[in-house]
């Protein structure tokens, strides 16, 4: 079974993706980035295990896209969670609403929506317009983020 639609598949490739990619060195550094950062409130980013998983896979992976989409328009977007290491306090809320800590993983857009995902490995996005389920796993995300499928919207009570 494949783990990406063909479309997908080759997107990835394009911005240096391969099945069995694995960068832990820019993982861990990327990790340890984000989690010395402290927020004003003094909310920090705490690693677990699904975001390592992620991140040791599609670390440095920058999709460079910008396009009618099935639903949306394709918008580039990056994995690197230092790219959203001010996000603490806003993570630390939205997984406060979810009932699950988050991770950040990169951005979407020129700094227009923060991806990040939770312990179960879900995916998320936040943007000025509110926040979106992308996906079950990462490999969902992906496939929402390069091919403009509309996510559905995270309502206030943490569902969608």
């Amino acid at each position: 079974m494949q783990r990406f639609p063909g479309e997908v598949e080759a997107v990835l490739r394009e911005a240096g993706w391969s099945e069995g990619r694995y960068v832990p060195d820019a993982a861990s550094a990327a990790i340890t980035t984000v989690c010395a950062y402290t927020a004003a409130d003094g909310a920090r980013h705490t690693s677990f295990r699904a975001a390592e998983q992620a991140l040791g896979e599609f670390t440095g992976i920058y999709v460079s896209q910008d396009g009618p989409g099935v639903t949306l328009r394709r918008r580039p977007f990056a994995i690197d969670p230092t790219l959203a290491t001010p996000t603490a306090a806003t993570l630390a809320a939205f997984g406060q609403a979810l009932g699950i800590p988050l991770f950040p993983l990169g951005v979407e857009g020129t700094d227009d929506a923060v991806l990040a995902i939770d312990e179960r490995g879900r995916v998320f996005a936040l943007d000025a317009g509110g926040e979106w389920f992308l996906g079950d796993r990462v490999e969902a995300a992906l496939t929402t983020l390069v091919t403009g499928a509309q996510p559905p919207r995270v309502r206030d009570d943490g569902r969608w």
